[in-house]
């Protein structure tokens, strides 16, 4: 191995037991996790929500390049104008682009064009995927793993919103590049997940198929 600067690890172990309740622990918090589509009409602390983008910040990434912007969206024109532009992408899924094996795999979960939750939640953040690095010359940088850094990064987020108390929701529209017309993204990059973020609503529910979640035999294999 190429010797390289580097730092020592910020490693802090634990004793096993300690690391097996903490496991378990984060897997009860977890697991109460479910995406929403009611949220409440409420602010949400932007404190919190730039607290959990740090952690996203942290997602390791391929040669670390970090190919990702997150823009938080709370003005309530802006997520308007995004909600009209979504639905009429939506529309046009819906009755002319989508499979009926794609529209059959959809109808458990209720989902239609209407998205009046992007209105009602306190924020959106519109995660963009960095197809290539620009240098300060112009030049570009080729990244490397772009999906599977962006997607880490997206967990992470997800996890630390969750972890702070706040629901959210993965709007994916496609295709999704009014995102960057709206909110004046370089042309390197692609709206990944429009990430919807609030507080649930008093009577929120969850469909009741998305919360049957594959037992641990059917995902993982041990060798």
């Amino acid at each position: 191995m190429k010797t390289v600067p580097a730092v020592p690890l910020e490693y802090h172990g634990f004793p096993e037991d300690e690391m097996k309740a903490r496991a378990l622990a984060f897997y009860e918090m977890m697991k109460k996790r479910h995406s929403t589509r009611d949220f409440a009409d409420k602010p949400v602390p932007l404190e919190v929500i730039t607290t959990c983008l740090e952690t996203a910040g942290r997602a390791p990434s391929g040669a670390n390049q970090q190919p990702w912007h997150f823009v938080v969206v709370t003005d309530p024109a802006i997520k308007h104008q995004i909600r009209l532009a979504a639905e009429a992408e939506e529309r046009a899924f819906y009755t002319e682009r989508a499979s009926e094996e794609w529209l059959d795999a959809l109808a458990p979960l209720g989902t239609d064009a209407d998205k009046t939750f992007i209105d009602r939640a306190g924020c959106l953040i519109v995660i963009f995927a960095q197809t290539y690095g620009l240098n300060e010359d112009g030049s570009r940088t080729k990244h490397y793993y772009v999906q599977e850094s962006v997607g880490i990064a997206a967990g992470f987020l997800i996890a630390a919103l969750h972890n702070a108390g706040l629901a959210c929701l993965t709007h994916t529209p496609s295709p999704m590049n009014f995102l960057a017309e709206i909110l004046g993204r370089p042309k390197n990059e692609r709206a990944y997940i429009n990430l919807v973020v609030g507080y649930p609503a008093t009577d929120a529910q969850v469909p009741l198929h998305a919360t049957h979640k594959k037992a641990l035999a059917e995902f993982v294999s041990f060798v």
